[in-house]
């Protein structure tokens, strides 16, 4: 009952080393690679590894949950994206936990709150950190004059010159859209010139890190930006277009299980559905479990996408929806939404059907997609 992501090993690899050393160049430094979640679906452990075989010094992960099973396969630094804050109980026990093992070390956490970072001031052993900008995204960080005052804070400064706190630079998270061509390099300039202002004067020891984590720029952005800043180092995190950026070598297949040619009138399924005139019902490995039928939420930016969420949404509430399963060509329609590890679709009769064991290609969402097996081929 296997659901499979085959990769094509040659031409993905090849990807992979061409985005990593364009990043260098264009940046001056080697990208972070992401390696949060599912694994972008490829899965953790392989990412893992890959990012080792690029030469990585540093990866990221996206909660402190994550950092135990990669840290046993890596070297190296290992940021943490989510924010750190003790108010988060489940978390800061976790956090206790991992502060107590022996790569505790490697890990860097990011700050994104005033609150957050006098909450390590007095704690025991040493922590090192990244501060978060508030940036466009206006999801986590520092406000400018939030980041003024904690670099300007005297225990904060004292932590830092006892060797309590590491400052290991300046986080920018940036989103996927631009108000302009060059409004990413801009918007990371000017908190760069802020950081870079700050550092510059630092008295005492164990300065703030002259560096700026940045995330969702283009080589042409960070050419811009390394150009623009003399003492600031630009490190760029990337993920899907790392992993993810060459569709084309990925392929998705669910397995045939069953087919099911269906007498006029013949109920199936959980919900008892009766199907199209002169249909079988198709069997497919693939249900809930490994992601399928669930979609994030649609931006519905233009009038054309609005017109289809609302189309779609229509069928939804009729019980037709259209499966990620291509058999002869065509998508095909779910029976009814699928299980936890299988899913049915509809078949017309007047073409051949599938025989057990045939693979169905299947279109995914990789970021909720978990697979049975992944095979390089």
């Amino acid at each position: 009952m296997a659901f499979t992501l085959r990769i094509d090993s040659e031409k993905w690899h090849n990807h992979l080393h061409a985005v990593y050393q364009s990043i260098t160049v264009a940046s001056g430094l080697p990208p972070v690679p992401v390696i949060k979640g599912n694994g972008y679906g490829l899965g953790q452990a392989l990412l893992a590894a890959e990012a080792m075989n690029l030469g990585a010094d540093t990866i990221a992960v996206g909660t402190v949950f994550e950092i135990e099973s990669i840290a046993s396969v890596t070297e190296g630094d290992i940021i943490v994206l989510e924010p750190f804050d003790q108010r988060d109980a489940g978390a800061s026990a976790h956090w206790w936990e991992i502060s107590q093992k022996y790569y505790s070390g490697r890990i860097i956490r990011t700050i994104a709150t005033p609150e957050a970072l006098h909450q390590l001031l007095d704690g025991p052993g040493e922590v090192r950190i990244i501060l978060e900008a508030r940036s466009s995204m206006s999801r986590f960080g520092f406000s400018e004059s939030e980041l003024l005052g904690a670099l300007t804070n005297e225990k904060v400064r004292h932590a830092m010159a006892t060797g309590r706190i590491f400052v290991e630079g300046l986080s920018i998270h940036l989103p996927l859209q631009r108000s302009n061509p060059d409004a990413h390099a801009h918007e990371v300039m000017r908190w760069a010139g802020l950081w870079q202002a700050e550092t510059a004067v630092w008295e005492g020891h164990s300065p703030p890190a002259p560096i700026v984590w940045v995330s969702h720029c283009t080589n042409s952005e960070l050419a811009l930006i390394k150009a623009s800043l003399r003492e600031v180092s630009v490190r760029m995190r990337v993920g899907t277009q790392l992993w993810l950026g060459d569709r084309s070598v990925l392929t998705a297949s669910a397995t045939v299980l069953a087919v099911h040619p269906l007498s006029e009138g013949m109920k199936v399924g959980y919900r008892q559905r009766t199907g199209p005139k002169d249909s079988s019902v198709v069997v497919l490995s693939g249900g809930t479990s490994h992601g399928i039928g669930l979609t994030a939420p649609s931006p519905s930016s233009t009038i054309r996408q609005k017109i289809v969420s609302l189309g779609t949404g229509a069928l939804d509430a009729t019980g037709r929806a259209m499966s990620p399963f291509t058999i002869g060509g065509k998508q095909r329609w779910f029976v009814e939404p699928p299980h936890q590890h299988v899913s049915m679709v509809w078949l017309p009769n007047s073409g051949p059907l599938p025989r057990i064991g045939d693979q169905v290609r299947t279109e995914v969402r990789f970021t909720t997609s978990r697979f049975d097996s992944v095979e390089f081929i």
